[in-house]
């Protein structure tokens, strides 16, 4: 059986998943690979997984800048 998913919409969802609890953040922190198989419940090689790990990095990274930038407005 092939489980194929779209690669953008799981990066979305799973990134919405790590940002809503901490301890799945940490978790991603410490070892996105053995976390993103947790969250999607496949195991995959690691190769395959290394996109939705960049992909995932680059939005919470994104949202955090974002944030920080709001919070900076809000000095001036």
């Amino acid at each position: 059986m092939d489980k194929k998913f779209d690669v953008k919409e799981k990066i979305e969802e799973l990134t919405e998943r790590i940002q809503g609890d901490k301890s799945i953040l940490e978790n991603f922190e410490k070892d996105p690979i053995q976390t993103i198989e947790k969250l999607i419940g496949i195991d995959l090689p690691d190769e395959q997984l290394k996109p939705l790990v960049s992909g995932i990095q680059a939005k919470l990274a994104a949202a955090g800048a974002g944030k920080l930038l709001g919070g900076l407005k809000n000095l001036f």
